[in-house]
């Protein structure tokens, strides 16, 4: 039996739901309370889940909470991840690990020091979807993989949100940092760790207004390019091409593409666990299904729609894996997947593509990392219920 870890949330915003079910799936972990800088937002999801409410400082400083669940907005992620290691807890944080590379360099470096373990989300490539495709590629179907695009585009969460200006702020917003990790993550994992990147980027809209909520009607300045088309080089030497916007209406395009010397295969979203994977072997592009609705973080559990765009009846929506499976990790001495080297790598990719794009000019990506191992099945039972 698994030991069960303690874990502290702080932030108690829309995401935070999705972690409390968590508890319904993995068996190595249970959230006994929550903090967040507005008190009666944490009074509320307390009483929602039956914990304790307590301030930030107070649960960073609890001797009973061993995993910090950091899910505040990206622009406090570093300071708050960085307390956490200094109160002598490991941390699992939302995307980014933080917004500048300096600074995830430096939660990387502490945590080494303090020998404590951190974590990252995005963990939906260890859903069905991604592990499904990594299984397909390494059984060498398509063969090495020379080429591929990948696509986030819509027009911005201003129509649905009812606060949706920091995806458009300045340093903190915009697409690269709100999708990127999502594609490059799953890029890594398929095809190993990057080194360069071209890129442009561009605004399309001054203003925007919002569409819902209390605020409907009214406009916001947007301060940050709002489309990236970028060019990345992985070390393997395949070239992949990335579009990431929200200016865009509607498209009919795959997520993401991979073209290799026997075949080619269709990815499904990496911001989601499921979905199918096709793959043509045949000149002429007669492609073959290969559904993941069966396996364990691929079958869907999501009965109701939410707010959140990502919980739908024809989701699966297993959030939390990569906690749990750093908390299994912690307890048997191993590498978690979802680990800082591959997190700092994603925010060397983030950051590289934001700084090519806006000047103009290439940019060596100055980390690296190891490619995730595939997770199988013995381990995924370990941590389920």
């Amino acid at each position: 039996m698994n030991k069960v870890f303690n874990v502290g949330l702080i932030g108690c915003g829309h995401i935070s739901e999705t972690y409390f079910r968590a508890h319904e799936y993995f068996n190595n972990f249970r959230i006994i309370k929550c903090a967040d800088i507005n008190m009666d937002i944490a009074k509320k999801c307390a009483s929602h889940y039956n914990i304790k409410a307590v301030t930030v400082d107070e649960i960073l400083q609890d001797k009973d909470i061993e995993i910090i669940l950091n899910l505040t907005i990206p622009k406090a992620h570093f300071e708050i991840s960085k307390k956490a290691l200094e109160n002598d807890k490991h941390f699992y944080a939302e995307k980014p690990m933080a917004i500048s590379f300096q600074d995830g360099k430096k939660l990387l470096e502490l945590s080494k020091n303090r020998n404590l373990f951190i974590g990252n989300a995005p963990d939906t490539f260890l859903g069905g979807g991604i592990q499904k495709t990594r299984e397909l590629i390494d059984s060498d179907i398509i063969g090495n993989i020379n080429l591929g695009n990948a696509i986030f585009a819509y027009p911005g969460v201003q129509s649905y949100h009812p606060n949706p200006e920091p995806w458009f702020a300045d340093k903190e917003g915009g697409p690269v940092i709100d999708m990127g990790p999502y594609y490059f993550t799953a890029l890594v994992n398929l095809l190993g760790p990057a080194k360069q990147v071209q890129g442009r980027c561009l605004k399309v809209l001054n203003e925007r207004e919002i569409g819902i909520g209390p605020k409907k009607g009214k406009t916001f300045k947007v301060e940050t390019p709002t489309t990236y088309l970028s060019t990345i080089q992985f070390e393997n030497n395949s070239i992949i091409q990335v579009t990431l916007s929200f200016d865009v209406v509607s498209h009919q395009r795959n997520h993401i593409e991979l073209y290799g010397e026997k075949g080619s295969i269709i990815v499904p979203d990496p911001n989601m666990f499921g979905g199918s994977v096709f793959v043509s072997v045949t000149d002429g592009g007669n492609w073959g299904e290969h559904k993941t609705d069966s396996m364990p973080l691929g079958k869907i559990n999501i009965k109701s729609q939410s707010a959140r765009s990502n919980e739908s009846p024809t989701n699966a929506n297993y959030r939390g894996v990569g906690l749990s499976e750093m908390a299994f990790s912690i307890e048997n001495n191993l590498m978690n997947r979802c680990n800082g080297e591959l997190s700092l790598h994603v925010l060397d990719m983030i950051d590289s593509t934001m700084r090519a794009s806006q000047t103009g000019k290439p940019q060596e990506i100055k980390t690296t990392c190891k490619k995730p191992k595939p997770f199988t099945l013995e381990e995924i039972k370990k941590i389920l219920k």
